[in-house]
């Protein structure tokens, strides 16, 4: 076959092998919306969306705790579409895949340059993204998938930019966009920022020009950002409620988000991966071969034991610990590798685990392990394929490069990291197929139920959920459009509906969703507030699908506002309260 021919094949293959990664991850993702719903979350983000898309501004208008971009980008396809919550399924799922195939692409910089056989390894290491991508575990729009996604982009570019020797405009524009993580997401866009600065002035060393015209292009990013922020919302009205508010509200701290690898349990795991890749890296010994296998070996244990739990555990939230338990031990591995490589680092991608570390502690300051991770299975895929790099026999590949669709692999390559491989990603796929049906991850949420409810309102087109929650709310809706004028001002409590979204009325009151994190107000506050603003409806739902109350003074709260409403109506799961004349 001639090389034009050779190159053609590979060309296909890979448009082939990325085409199956998106149309995967994104069916999987939609296919999750289809069939449940978290309220809580949802409705936040529609909730907000939709009062941005009205003309209402956050931070200046109404408290608002988060970075802006995710409700920003909700709020253009509210404009553009119209209201239905489809049009948002679509987005997360398309999403989703996009960055699924962004991981398949970074991947095959990363792997050129070791003896591994280049497409099936990368194809192995992405396809578990079908069940652990972006937004698989947490299934709707959200902030977290938003941020890791253009962190993947940013990756992407970075090193497609370095294979073609950093022509300066573009270059320019990847540093404006390491500026825009930040403002996706707080603690892990800042994280992201920070690292990559501090790896550019460190390429800058090796690339003087390049890491010049990429600090160019984050300055000038992040600049024009806070310039736009200055013009509409103000500075200060913005540190306020994404720094200081939402620190006192969120941060855990430095010790709580080490607190991970204190873990007794992740003992065994560290020290048989630890010998693996110390008997991996050995590289002159008379039985060499031996030796690699023995570590391959040992580093395919901790893989194995979470494929044993999920067979011999009878408890969900057991058999998901084992999986997550592969996080610390990576983690460590991974940075221990890096900084051995650091001191030859000459290219920017020997810099990306660096980068993905510093982002991905920065991502646990909100949640820590076992909430933070579900958005960032990628950059952990891709760490995994920076270790493979680094342990794999050092002579380069014949024939290879760093170009896509342009490496061969004519010498032979190293059977024993190619088991692992194989090992990773039937155990990934496995655990992180049950992962994800098993909604283990939302179980701070009521998603039991016989049957599986859809709703009939137009703007909810393709919402379904288990339980009554959507009969109750279509009874609430209906009853608010014969009984409540839409320009009267209405308090929910505590606001886990897509009740603004749904029937399209202005929000009146400055905080529509109550709990800790968002609320910023005691309930003597509330009342003032109530008063100033002329509420004259309070809409009241008794059970929620969170499993927790999230408002702590609810009791005191209504009995403050008992002395101005009297009892309108109760439905089936709503208490409508009316001001008295």
């Amino acid at each position: 076959m001639s090389s034009r021919a050779r190159q053609a094949t590979l060309g296909a293959a890979d448009l082939l092998a990325g085409l199956v990664l998106f149309v995967a991850t994104a069916s999987f993702v939609f296919l999750q919306n289809t069939r449940l719903t978290v309220l809580w979350d949802l409705s936040y983000i529609l909730e907000n969306a939709t009062r941005i898309s009205l003309g209402q501004l956050p931070y200046r208008d109404f408290p608002f705790p988060y970075a802006p971009l995710t409700f920003l980008v909700q709020a253009a396809i509210i404009k553009v579409f119209g209201r239905a919550v489809v049009h948002h399924y679509l987005y997360v799922a398309l999403t989703a895949g996009l960055a699924s195939l962004l991981t398949w692409r970074i991947l095959l910089r990363l792997v050129a340059a070791s003896r591994l056989p280049l497409r099936p390894t990368c194809f192995l290491l992405t396809a578990p993204l079908v069940f652990l991508g972006t937004s698989s575990i947490f299934p709707h729009p959200f902030y977290d998938a938003d941020c890791t996604l253009v962190i993947l982009f940013c990756v992407w570019l970075l090193l497609r930019l370095e294979s073609a020797g950093f022509p300066r405009l573009y270059t320019f524009g990847c540093g404006i966009l390491l500026a825009v993580p930040p403002f996706i997401k707080q603690n892990t866009g800042l994280a992201f920022f920070l690292s990559a600065v501090v790896c550019v002035l460190w390429f800058g060393i090796f690339n003087r020009r390049a890491a010049a015209v990429l600090l160019a292009g984050a300055g000038s990013g992040l600049a024009s950002a806070l310039a736009v922020i200055q013009s509409t919302v103000g500075l200060a009205n913005y540190f306020h409620w994404t720094v200081q508010f939402a620190a006192t509200r969120r941060l855990p701290g430095l010790t709580t988000m080490l607190g991970v690898y204190e873990d007794i349990a992740l003992l065994w795991p560290a020290l048989v991966f630890g010998l693996g890749i110390a008997l991996l890296l050995v590289r002159h010994a008379a039985h060499r071969g031996a030796l690699r296998w023995a570590g391959a070996t040992l580093l395919s244990l901790p893989f194995l034991a979470a494929i044993a739990a999920l067979l011999l555990q009878d408890n969900a939230s057991d058999r998901v610990e084992a999986l997550l338990r592969l996080w610390p031990v990576l983690l460590v591995a991974s940075l221990l590798l890096a900084l051995w490589q650091c001191t030859h680092v000459t290219t920017a991608a020997k810099l990306v685990p660096v980068i993905l570390l510093g982002t991905i502690h920065g991502a646990f300051l909100s949640q820590q392990l076992w909430g933070s991770t579900y958005a960032l299975w990628p950059m952990l895929i891709i760490l995994i394929a920076t270790m493979l790099v680094a342990l794999a026999p050092r002579e380069r590949v014949k024939g290879a490069t760093v170009d896509e669709g342009k490496t061969g692999n004519t010498e032979r390559s190293a059977p024993p990291l190619i088991v692992f491989t194989c090992i990773v990603s039937f155990t990934l796929l496995t655990t992180g197929a049950y992962y994800a049906l098993s909604h283990e991850r939302l179980d701070y949420v009521d998603l039991s139920g016989e049957t599986l409810e859809h709703s009939n309102l137009p703007a909810l087109n393709g919402l379904a959920m288990r339980g009554d929650w959507i009969p109750s709310f279509e009874e609430l809706v209906n009853y608010s459009n014969r009984n409540i004028p839409r320009a009267d001002a209405i308090l929910e409590i505590p606001g886990e509906d897509l009740f603004y979204f749904t029937t399209g009325r202005i929000p009146q009151f400055p905080v529509i969703m109550m709990d800790n994190t968002v609320n910023p107000y005691s309930a003597a506050q509330l009342v003032d507030l109530v008063r100033q603003r002329n509420v004259r409806w309070v809409v009241v739902k008794r059970t929620l699908q969170l499993q927790e109350e999230p408002l702590a003074f609810r009791p005191q709260l209504l009995e403050l506002l008992s002395n101005g409403f009297s009892p309108a109506a109760s439905l089936s799961n709503y208490d409508i309260y009316r001001k008295n004349d």
